[in-house]
């Protein structure tokens, strides 16, 4: 059975006519974005590459690979104020450690090794004390740390192993002389002078580092602190192995917890006076006389403590007489800090006037209210910027004395520090609003 008829042999194809080229017609021309929005993809680039997640897919841009840049210089650090006339000699330095050297030796003679270690680590107590006080007062315009060290270092070892040096020399040429005299004469008086000469050659070595009385009150508890650390471990060496633990714990407490700040006190009233004379730009002379009349309140107020534990009930006075004393000293240091903080206001100002600065800038600057809402501020702020808020103060302050001792003409280097601390706190400025 068929279905149609036979196979029909195949039909062969027509040639298609030939066109010459340049009757062919032009290929149709596309614009970018026709051939953006075609579906068209050639077959090598088909294949879709596979991702581990859906969170490992690129993102539909990926920008071009940025330029490499020609080679340049790296942007310079910021300038800092020139260290002359804020340091002191390396020769006392070296003084100092042929001091230190026999004043080892001689707690190690005289003390022993044991109780003289013991005596050190106790020491360190109120020296931190005292040192953390005083950071607290100078917190906003720091003394170079060089300074800092000399001072510290001086009271150590310069004034013990001088007052060591003068009491071996009394006692051969006047004899033996009676605890009280000693206690009441003799070590107010070689004590406070020794330290009061460290006060002075900081004055004389570093004036472009002493501004006024606060920076005097610094250098002078620092001198202060430094004596009474090296002094009580003497004390406490000697309450050891004289009296074992009992009486070593009665002379901590005394001299450690109860008057760590006696030796800071005193002396720091001739730095105080000597501070005076430096505000007002005064001579080398007239900060010496300056000096000894802080001096001579610092004996009479040495003589007076050390009396109260010679001739009277220590703990009687120490309430009604001594705390007193130290809590004017407090107030004192208040005082002397709100008219550094109106001096900075009023130095800071004149930048405001310049342009530098806006006057609530002057105000965060240069007040404490300012500064703590300035410090709150910068801790909102993205990775909390409060180191670059203290950086700020600090050399605007730093700013604001160095304009005082232009003022005063005092300073022959004061315009290259103002030019480099403009340069700093325009860069802080702008670090601390960069986003």
């Amino acid at each position: 059975m068929s279905f149609g008829g036979p196979p029909q042999p195949p039909q062969p194809q027509q040639p298609t006519p030939y066109t010459p080229p340049s009757q062919q017609s032009p290929p149709p021309q596309y614009s970018a974005p026709q051939y953006s929005r075609s579906p068209y993809t050639p077959a090598q680039f088909s294949q879709q590459p596979t991702y581990a997640s859906a969170l490992a897919q690129p993102t539909p841009y990926t920008p071009p690979a940025p330029v490499a840049p020609s080679p340049a210089a790296s942007l310079p650090a910021l300038p800092v104020p020139t260290k002359k006339g804020r340091s002191v000699s390396l020769w006392l330095f070296g003084f100092l450690g042929f001091l230190l050297l026999a004043l080892i030796g001689y707690f190690g003679w005289a003390l022993g090794p044991l109780a003289s270690v013991i005596g050190l680590v106790l020491a360190l107590i109120p020296l931190t004390i005292v040192f953390l006080g005083v950071r607290m007062i100078d917190r906003w315009e720091p003394e170079p740390k060089r300074l800092v060290v000399f001072a510290i270092a001086w009271g150590a070892i310069a004034a013990i192993g001088l007052t060591l040096l003068v009491d071996i020399g009394l006692t051969l040429l006047l004899g033996v002389r009676t605890d009280e005299f000693s206690a009441v004469v003799q070590a107010p008086i070689v004590e406070e002078f020794w330290k009061g000469l460290g006060v002075f050659l900081v004055f004389l070595m570093a004036r472009r580092a002493f501004d006024g009385p606060v920076d005097g009150v610094v250098y002078g508890a620092l001198v202060g602190a430094g004596f009474a650390f090296t002094e009580n471990i003497q004390y406490f060496a000697i309450s050891l192995i004289e009296g074992g633990g009992e009486q070593l714990t009665v002379t901590f407490v005394v001299r450690a917890l109860l008057s760590p700040f006696a030796h800071a006190m005193f002396t720091s009233l001739t730095g105080f006076a000597i501070g005076l004379a430096a505000r007002r730009h005064a001579s080398a002379g007239t900060a010496l006389g300056a000096g000894l009349l802080g001096m001579l309140g610092a004996i009479l107020l040495h003589g007076l403590w050390n009396g109260s534990a010679t001739f009277a009930d220590f703990f009687g006075l120490y309430f009604t007489l001594q705390v007193p004393l130290f809590v004017g000293f407090i107030i004192g240091i208040i005082a002397l800090r709100r008219e550094e903080s109106r001096l900075t206001k009023a130095r800071l100002g004149d930048y405001a006037a310049a342009g530098w600065f806006t006057p609530e800038e002057v105000t965060m600057l240069a007040t404490p209210a300012g500064r703590k809402v300035g410090l709150t501020w910068a801790r909102q702020l993205r990775g909390d910027r409060r180191p670059l808020m203290r950086e700020f103060i600090k050399d605007a302050t730093s700013l604001a004395s160095v304009r005082q001792r232009a003022i005063t003409g005092r300073d022959p280097l004061a315009a290259d520090d103002e030019r480099a601390l403009l340069i700093r706190t325009r860069a802080t400025r702008a670090a601390l609003l960069a986003y």
